[in-house]
């Protein structure tokens, strides 16, 4: 199925931010299906594609984070391998900090080197605080000036209710976040690191001749469910953040303060269960493909194609999309020289005839100006016309 498209010709535009916070769904298409009870301090259930927040409750109460903490672990170190600034091959000197650390642990030993794989594997799939300090310090030099960089990056991602002191979660004064904040986190992984993620759905992990399994028991339950964290201390009580994808459609669901497990576990599910059931969703573009194609001038070529900027998904009522439709807000043309990915407008989703999300669009490929005659030609043509 295609979104019913109307054109809108407009001047001046404004490119939308990277990121932004959640948002709840808009009551135009909010489901009129009942919302799970769930016996929690926080949680809520979320749409990956257009963050719209289908349900939650206290989502935005400062919590602390325990072990979703390492959430922005991961997710620094897999932006430093991106960076060329560290490799997996690298190994890494264990102090007598990262050795001592309490809580979980991958079991390295103090004055050993572990590859950032391995750590990054005891980091994820065994919650090690162990490896945490270490991969902290193996990018900053020191635990504390790699919170300097969680803290940073928490502003950047538009986690405005977070602050972090450390790399595992251990409780200290100061360390906390929100439901909200984490999900956002969680979401902008998933986005920005779809080929390391994959280590978020790992059953198990072996080192130093010890097994331990991934404490997100939802990957044994569910097929679709690929992630992503658990999270313990007495203060935070029980937390996980899972995520499944189907039909390709991404829902997150998040729980803090649950009371054991299995409950968060369940309370999980059953968050994920009602956005599914209460909702389907529609993959209407993907980048690159086009949309619409507009007149260019002066330019080798007399058309410019135009698609999204990143894949567009939304999610309607179940049963519902024949209510779905869309308006693009272009330009009348645009003008050679410009580059691929060069912001030119917006799509418009419309569910029954109220406008419900807006987007961006760009030039899906580069184009360059024509020889200087074709460029003569068009000047004459502008004029005229």
């Amino acid at each position: 199925m295609r979104l019913l498209i109307c054109f809108i010709s407009f001047l001046f535009f404004h490119p939308l931010s990277a990121y932004s916070a959640l948002e709840d769904i808009p009551d135009a298409v909010k489901s009129k299906i009942s919302i799970p009870d769930i016996e929690a301090r926080s949680w809520l259930v979320a749409d990956f594609e257009t963050g719209w927040m289908l349900a939650g409750k206290n989502a935005d109460q400062r919590i602390e984070p325990a072990s979703l903490t390492k959430l922005m672990t991961s997710y620094l170190v897999f932006d430093a391998l991106r960076n060329n600034e560290i490799t997996m091959e690298d190994m890494v000197h264990i102090s007598k900090k990262a050795w001592r650390t309490g809580g979980s642990k991958m079991f390295i030993r103090v004055d050993t080197q572990v590859s950032v794989l391995d750590l990054i594997q005891g980091l994820v799939v065994q919650s090690g605080n162990d490896a945490g300090v270490a991969l902290a310090e193996h990018i900053s030099g020191s635990e504390q000036g790699f919170a300097s960089r969680m803290n940073l990056m928490a502003a950047e991602l538009g986690m405005t209710n977070t602050n972090f002191t450390n790399s595992s979660g251990i409780p200290e004064d100061n360390h906390y976040s929100t439901a909200e904040d984490m999900t956002l986190l969680s979401m902008a992984l998933i986005r920005e690191f779809p080929e390391l993620y994959r280590y978020y759905s790992q059953s198990e992990f072996t080192y130093n001749g010890i097994t331990q399994q991934n404490r997100n028991i939802l990957l044994g339950r569910d097929p679709t469910v690929d992630g992503i964290k658990t999270g313990y201390t007495k203060n935070a009580g029980y937390c996980l953040i899972g995520t499944a994808l189907r039909d390709g459609i991404r829902l997150v669901a998040t729980v803090t303060g649950s009371s054991g497990t299995i409950t968060r576990a369940d309370q999980v599910q059953s968050l994920l269960q009602y956005g599914y059931g209460a909702y389907e969703g529609l993959i209407a573009y993907q980048p690159g493909a086009e949309i619409k194609s507009l007149p260019l001038w002066f330019g080798e070529t007399s058309q410019a194609s135009i698609g999204v900027q990143k894949k567009l998904g939304i999610i309607f009522p179940r049963g519902q999309s024949d209510k779905l439709s869309a308006t693009l807000e272009l330009p009348a043309s645009l003008e050679a020289p410009i580059a691929a990915g060069t912001p030119v407008g917006y799509i418009q989703v419309k569910y029954d005839q109220q406008p419900i999300y807006r987007t961006s669009l760009q030039v899906n490929e580069s184009y360059a100006e024509g020889p200087w005659h074709k460029r003569i030609l068009d000047s004459i043509k502008q004029f005229i016309y």
